[in-house]
């Protein structure tokens, strides 16, 4: 069991699956830059926060959740849980102040398109299993609604997928602990990275040494 000062934010997989060395400049380095994108992300977020809790008939829903895991060491917050009436044999739980059992899944919101690594499926993962130590209930699965095509995409959380963020965990902590960062890797997810600027791959990669960096860069500038 972790301690309160030992838990590790959730975000911070979906930074590592990304990336190692934005992780590691978001969470060692205390280094942030906004771009359009992170803009639009923070936007979206905001206002699924501000809609609030709701009920309708059979379903309740909880908006900016604070979750956390003391086994796995984790905190963060969950943009919206829903909770949908079922029976007791349905791996329900009971709510305050609710009458019957009530089965929960996760949902997490993104401003843009499904991505081709799973780090959102990974940080999504993560929240159920601190949702599942919180209430003490298995969830098989959650969703990502994503802003592009504005549609739900159902994610099973299954063994794999749980496998991947128990070890997309241990990677992070030992990252964080080693408080070193990682080598720039310098390919095109640098382009959409709000830390370009900082991180700046072209210089720090291995690919390139900084004087083929220089001398092509003193080309473009010189025509």
């Amino acid at each position: 069991m972790f301690a309160e000062e030992d838990l590790l934010p959730i975000s911070a997989l979906q930074h590592y699956i990304f990336c190692p060395r934005q992780c590691a400049l978001i969470h060692v380095e205390q280094v942030w830059s906004d771009n359009v994108l992170t803009v639009q992300g923070s936007l979206l977020h905001s206002k699924v926060h501000a809609s609030g809790s709701e009920a309708r008939g059979d379903l309740i829903v909880m908006r900016g959740m604070r979750i956390r895991s003391l086994r796995l060491g984790l905190i963060g917050q969950a943009d919206a849980v829903e909770f949908v009436r079922c029976s007791m044999e349905e791996d329900g739980v009971r709510l305050a102040d609710r009458h019957g059992h009530w089965r929960p899944s996760v949902i997490e919101y993104k401003r843009g398109r499904p991505k081709i690594d799973r780090c959102d499926e990974v940080q999504l993962c993560a929240q159920v299993m601190c949702m599942e130590e919180m209430l003490g209930v298995e969830i098989f699965e959650a969703a990502i609604f994503y802003g592009d095509p504005r549609r739900r995409y159902r994610v099973s959380i299954n063994k794999s997928l749980r496998i991947e963020t128990t070890d997309a965990i241990v990677a992070v902590r030992a990252l964080l602990e080693s408080s070193l960062l990682p080598v720039a890797v310098d390919d095109k997810r640098c382009r959409r990275c709000s830390l370009l600027d900082q991180c700046q791959p072209g210089i720090t990669s291995r690919k390139r040494s900084a004087a083929a960096y220089l001398k092509a860069a003193v080309k473009e500038q010189c025509g």
